[in-house]
C-alpha cells in the first residue's frame, strides 16, 4: 500500500484496514466525514460505514453484514498476500447493535441527517448508503406496481401473429406442437407491462425482440418504439440487428437506437435528465438490450421515466459481467421472488408450449420457470452461435463446476485449448497470421475483408496493465508482428492494418465507446478508418477520430457484446480479485469456433469458484 492511498486521518481499526488494502483512503474519508456530521464516535460503526462505501465502489448496492468479512484484496505491491482473516474484525453483534442505535441510521441531536439505512433481514442485515436505498426502493415499487395488471391484447390476433412469425423455426427433433422458447418469450412480452428476456450469446434474443415488436405493432398500429442500450456500441448493434429483420417481420419502418442516457435526455454536466417521473418518455414500448450492464441508478431513472401504460422489455445475459457501477439489476430480476398475478391470456396462448420436448436444448419449462412467467421472466436456452466443447465449457463455468471445467479444458477437443503461460507458440501464430490477413486486405483497400479478418482472433485480458494486462500483451503482440514482418510497428502513427478501438462516444461521427475498426487504404494513397455497420463498412477520415487507441489486445470488459472466431484469454494469477466466474464466462462466450485459455490450473479453479456476489436487497423480494 503506497502512502498516497493511506488516509492520514484514519486511526485505529480504520488505519489497519486501509493499510492492508481492504479500504481505500476515500472509504475512510467518507466514513469519518459522515461520523463527524452525525456525532458518531464508535469504531465498529465507523468500520461498517467505510465498508458500506467500499461495497458501492466494488459494485454492490449495499453491505451484507452477514458477509462483512468476505472481502477479496489483491496482493500488496511487493507481492505479499493479504490475510484479511487476521484483521481486527469487530464482533458481528457489536456492529449490529451499534448501527441500530447510531445517529447515522436513526438520526440524532446533530440534525435530521440519516446517511445510512439499516434493513434487518433473517437472511442477513443490509446496510445502505441512503441514496442507493432510495433508488432500490423506487425500482422495487415501480416494478411491483407494473406487475399488478396486464395490458389488454387481442388474443386471436396475438395467436395468429405468433403462428406466422415463428412458423419457420421448428426444430426437426421437436414435436410440431412444441415451439421453442423464443415464441414463449414473445408471448410473455406481449402480455406483460414489464418483461425480461434472458439468455446467453446466440440464443436469439434480438431475433425474438424483432418479433415482439412486430406482434405489438399488429396489436397497436403506429406503435411508438424506443430502442436503447447502456453503451453506444450496444445501441448501434441493436439497431442494426433489428433493422435487418424489419422487412421479414413486417414492421413498417426502420428503427433507431440510442444509449439509455440519450433516451432519457441526459443534461450534460449534471445528473439530471429531461425525462423523469414528472415528464414521461413518449414511447408505447421500450426495449433495453444488454441490460446486464445497466446500473441500479440508471434503472431507477429509466423506470421513473417510463409511462405506466408503456411496455418495457429488458434483454440480456444475467450470467456475464455486470455494470461497472453499483448494481446487478438484470441478475436480481431473474433471481428475485416472483411478483404479479397470473395472466389467463398467456396461459391459453402458450399452453401447448408447456409440453415436453425431445430436444434436450429445448427442455420443457421447469415448475420454477413456469412460475417466473407470471412475473414476465423467461430464459432462452438454445445457443445457436456456438456448440460443442465451447458451449459445455461455458455452462460448466456458469454452474461453478470446476472439475468439469478442467476436464473439458484437458479433453483435447478441437475447439477448446488450455496452455501454460509460457507455452505461447500457437497464440503467437494466431496473432501474426491474423495481423497478416488484416494488413493484406487493408493495403488492398478491402475494408470489409479487413474487418472480417480482424474478427478471426482476439487477445483478451482481465487487467488493463501489468504482466496480465491488455497493455502488456498488446506490446508483446506488436513485437511478434514486427519480428515476423521485419518492420517495427509504431502505435503513434497511422498505418494500413492498424486495429483500432474507440474510447469515447462521438455521436456526431456515429462511432461509440468500444467500437473496433481497422485503418485501410482509401485508393488515393491515403488512409481511412473502417468500422463494421451492417453489410457495408462505415468509413471515416482519420482526422475525425478524436478518441481511439491501437488495440492488439483488449480487456474482457471491453469485449462484451463482441464475437470472434478464436479468442485467447490471458488469466491473471489466482490472487487477482478480478478473476471471477462471470469474467471467465464472458471471455469464453466471445468465441465462435475456438477458445484458448492461457493460465494455470490454480487460476482456472479460483476463477470458477469466485463469484461477483453483489449485495442487493432487490433479489430478496
Amino acid at each position: 500500500m503506497t502512502e498516497a492511498r493511506v488516509a492520514q486521518r484514519g486511526k485505529g481499526v480504520l488505519r489497519e484496514f486501509n493499510e492492508t488494502g481492504v479500504l481505500e483512503a476515500a472509504d475512510v474519508h467518507v466514513a469519518l466525514r459522515l461520523a463527524a456530521l452525525g456525532g458518531e464516535t464508535r469504531e465498529p460503526v465507523h468500520l461498517a460505514t467505510a465498508l458500506a462505501v467500499r461495497a458501492v465502489r466494488s459494485g454492490s448496492v449495499c453491505l451484507d453484514l452477514s458477509r462483512m468479512r468476505d472481502v477479496t484484496v489483491d496482493a500488496l505491491p511487493d507481492g505479499t498476500p493479504v490475510d484479511v482473516s487476521g484483521l481486527p474484525w469487530p464482533d458481528d453483534a457489536l456492529v449490529a447493535e451499534g448501527l441500530r442505535s447510531s445517529p447515522l441510521v436513526v438520526g440524532g441531536d446533530a440534525g435530521p441527517l440519516r446517511p445510512l439505512r439499516l434493513v434487518e433481514d433473517p437472511n442477513g442485515d443490509l446496510l445502505y448508503l441512503d441514496r442507493y436505498y432510495r433508488q432500490e426502493q423506487t425500482v422495487r415499487r415501480i416494478l411491483d406496481e407494473r406487475a399488478h395488471g396486464h395490458p389488454a391484447v387481442d388474443e386471436d390476433l396475438l395467436r395468429a401473429g405468433l403462428d406466422e412469425l415463428f412458423r419457420d423455426q421448428r426444430h426437426p427433433t421437436r414435436p410440431s406442437d412444441v415451439p421453442d422458447r423464443q415464441r414463449i418469450a414473445a408471448a410473455v412480452a406481449a402480455t406483460h407491462w414489464t418483461s425480461v428476456i434472458a439468455g446467453g450469446p446466440g440464443t436469439g434474443k434480438t431475433h425474438t425482440v424483432a418479433r415482439v415488436l412486430a406482434l405489438l405493432d399488429r396489436q397497436q398500429p403506429g406503435l411508438r418504439i424506443g430502442l436503447a442500450a447502456p453503451t453506444g456500441k450496444a445501441a448501434a448493434r441493436l439497431e442494426e440487428s433489428v433493422n435487418e429483420q424489419v422487412e421479414a417481420v413486417g414492421l413498417r419502418s426502420q428503427l433507431s437506437a440510442m444509449t439509455v442516457h440519450r433516451v432519457l435526455g441526459w443534461q450534460r454536466g449534471t445528473s439530471r435528465f429531461r425525462f423523469n417521473e414528472t415528464n414521461h418518455l413518449p414511447y408505447d414500448v421500450i426495449v433495453v438490450d444488454e441490460t446486464s450492464m445497466v446500473s441500479l441508478t440508471m434503472m431507477c431513472r429509466l423506470l421513473e421515466a417510463v409511462r405506466p401504460e408503456a411496455r418495457l422489455v429488458l434483454v440480456g445475459d444475467p450470467d456475464q459481467l455486470t455494470s461497472v457501477d453499483a448494481g446487478a439489476v438484470l441478475a436480481d430480476l431473474v433471481a428475485r421472488p416472483v411478483t404479479g398475478v397470473e395472466n389467463p391470456v398467456l396461459a391459453r396462448v402458450i399452453g401447448a408450449d408447456m409440453a415436453a420436448s425431445d430436444d434436450p436444448a429445448e427442455a420443457a419449462l421447469s415448475p420454477t420457470e413456469r412460475d417466473r412467467l407470471r412475473g414476465g421472466v423467461i430464459r432462452l436456452s438454445r445457443g445457436r452461435r456456438f456448440g460443442g466443447a465451447i458451449a459445455q465449457l461455458a455452462v460448466a463455468v456458469r454452474d461453478g463446476k470446476e472439475e468439469r471445467v478442467l476436464e473439458i479444458l484437458r479433453s483435447g477437443a478441437e475447439d477448446v485449448e488450455f496452455v501454460e503461460p509460457d507455452d505461447l507458440g500457437a497464440l503467437r501464430g494466431d496473432v501474426v497470421s491474423t495481423s497478416a490477413e488484416v494488413t493484406a486486405a487493408a493495403l488492398a483497400g478491402d475494408a470489409g475483408g479487413a474487418l472480417r479478418a480482424s474478427e478471426q482472433h482476439r487477445l483478451l485480458c482481465a487487467h488493463r496493465e501489468g504482466p496480465f494486462g491488455a497493455g502488456w500483451w498488446a506490446r508483446n503482440a506488436m513485437q511478434w508482428i514486427g519480428e515476423a514482418t521485419g518492420s517495427r510497428l509504431d502505435p503513434d502513427r497511422w498505418y494500413a492494418g492498424q486495429p483500432l478501438m474507440v474510447t469515447a462516444n462521438d455521436h456526431e461521427t456515429r462511432i461509440y465507446n468500444g467500437d473496433t475498426g481497422v485503418v485501410v487504404a482509401d485508393g488515393d494513397d491515403g488512409l481511412v478508418a473502417a468500422f463494421a455497420r451492417g453489410k457495408d463498412p462505415y468509413l471515416l477520415h482519420l482526422s475525425h477520430l478524436a478518441s481511439v487507441q491501437t488495440v492488439y489486445a483488449m480487456t474482457i470488459h471491453r469485449s462484451q457484446g463482441s464475437q470472434y472466431d478464436v479468442v485467447s484469454v490471458i488469466l491473471p494469477g489466482e490472487e487477482s480479485s478480478l478473476l471471477t466466474r462471470e469474467l471467465l464466462y464472458t471471455a469464453i462466450t466471445r468465441a465462435r469456433k475456438r477458445v484458448r485459455i492461457v493460465g494455470t490450473e490454480d487460476a482456472v479453479r479460483e476463477g470458477v469458484r469466485r463469484q461477483v456476489l453483489r449485495a442487493s436487497g432487490l433479489r430478496r423480494g
